[in-house]
């Protein structure tokens, strides 16, 4: 990796990290690109940068994310079941980060389910602010969440869909999202790093760059997302994310199929 491909790929995590179009697959057909998607380092690099887009709810939810303990005893139940699916198929979810098949395929399947998210919970807006979600509500999102292990599916598109059929509003559904990735991406960052010295692996000076510049930028860039996305979601449904996730995914399967194999492992 070098500073330039760094630098992209932490731009794309900061613009699709909070929209449900799946920021981890993006980054990995964007490695795969650039020739470094079997680095260890990389693996790692698409992780805890996420971690500096997620810091950017902190920052723009500052006054409403600092609330009642009760509040974050609900995000911890929601975090629970990443927790527990992350410990047990760790290798998997490692060995599936390798293949821009599995996220051309989630792609596809996550689009057609956006086209009908708006119609299936039209009448379902009855949590309008996430400091009425119930206990029982929290930890449903949170498995909802645990879908988005699989590469290509997005992590704030599966929970904030998770949301929305237990009765949030749009508006609600995705804030509560934004919250439930602080916890979630802190503790995905941890695992990873762990992991990375468990198996012996030390971080050059480079490298320690490459994760501060890709921290920065993707911070930088999620604070312009998130305000975008929100308004645009309030607006115009998931529409438009589920057409996008449809045309990629068809794009990515022809290539692979017709053109060049895509699966890398």
């Amino acid at each position: 990796m070098n500073t330039f491909q760094a630098i992209i790929i932490a731009i794309i995590e900061g613009i699709t990290e909070f929209l449900p179009v799946s920021s981890t697959g993006h980054m990995i057909l964007a490695s795969s690109f650039f020739g470094i998607e079997h680095d260890d380092f990389t693996k790692l690099f698409t992780i805890v940068i996420q971690l500096g887009a997620i810091l950017s709810v902190v920052v723009l939810y500052f006054k409403r994310f600092f609330q009642s303990f009760d509040f974050y005893f609900k995000l911890l139940v929601a975090f629970i079941p990443a927790v527990v699916f992350g410990l047990l198929f760790s290798k998997k979810i490692d060995a599936l980060l390798e293949s821009p098949l599995t996220v051309a395929v989630s792609l596809l399947i996550g689009g057609i389910i956006l086209l009908k998210v708006d119609d299936w919970f039209t009448n379902a807006e009855e949590v309008q602010t996430s400091n009425e979600i119930s206990y029982a509500q929290a930890l449903k999102i949170g498995l909802f969440q645990c879908l988005a292990m699989v590469p290509g599916v997005s992590r704030s598109g599966a929970s904030i869909v998770g949301g929305m059929s237990q009765k949030l509003s749009r508006t609600s559904a995705a804030e509560f999202s934004f919250f439930l990735a602080v916890p979630t991406m802190l503790g995905a960052t941890a695992k990873k790093c762990y992991d990375y010295y468990k198996d012996g692996l030390v971080l050059s000076h480079d490298q320690i760059n490459f994760l501060i510049i890709g921290n920065l930028v993707a911070f930088i860039v999620a604070l312009i997302a998130i305000k975008s996305f929100i308004g645009f979601l309030t607006k115009n449904g998931f529409k438009v994310f589920g057409y996008y996730r449809i045309i990629a995914g068809i794009l990515l399967l022809a290539i692979h199929f017709f053109i060049h194999p895509l699966t890398i492992i």
